[in-house]
């Protein structure tokens, strides 16, 4: 697979940033309206799954085992080890289902998978969304109610290493409003067309 040129009929779109960021909730409204179609990667996890998590649309949650079956038959375009020894990654077979459906694929990944896809997508359409600070970042964490203040604390630690890539990626959106952010973030999707 190469590279998409900007103004590509297919891109790669790249949203990222640190857990409380937001990204999550921006990437549910881009999919119920941005101004390209938007086919959302499903990741892969070897995490178990949360309340309310559907396999196969949440994630595809697979044993340590079939992850590292995968990674070793080169089926991943990245992967990360995070948080307790958790894999996840993006399979490759993703972003040919979202070019097979005519639509534009749409990674929500860490900054780690974003390092790896801008190597081997230069013109990827990549985009950081900072929260406003890390108290609003902790509050949303704690708002989750899915993680123990030990694995808090570690996401916490792990938001300043990840705000230092921020000027890797070619937008970065301060998600202070959430509709403002989205609002920015269709902007620049647009400007890909």
């Amino acid at each position: 697979m190469s590279a998409s040129p900007a103004n590509s009929p297919f891109q790669i779109v790249v949203l990222s940033g640190p857990s409380g960021s937001g990204k999550t909730t921006i990437v549910e409204h881009l999919l119920a309206a941005a101004p390209v179609r938007l086919v959302k990667s499903v990741s892969a996890t070897t995490r178990a799954p949360r309340v309310g998590e559907i396999p196969g649309e949440s994630y595809y949650f697979l044993s340590p085992e079939e992850f590292q079956t995968r990674l070793v038959n080169d089926e991943f375009l990245e992967t990360a080890e995070v948080y307790a020894g958790l894999w996840y990654g993006t399979l490759k077979s993703e972003v040919e289902r979202a070019r097979a459906l005519a639509g534009w694929s749409l990674l929500e990944i860490d900054v780690q998978g974003a390092l790896r896809v801008m190597d081997l997508y230069p013109q990827a359409v990549t985009i950081f969304v900072k929260p406003p600070s890390m108290a609003v970042c902790e509050q949303r964490l704690r708002a989750r109610k899915t993680d123990s203040d030990a694995v808090i604390q570690q996401r916490l630690a792990k938001v300043q290493h990840e705000l230092s890539f921020a000027d890797r990626y070619r937008h970065l959106v301060v998600n202070d409003n959430l509709e403002q952010a989205i609002q920015e973030i269709r902007g620049i999707l647009d400007s890909y067309r």
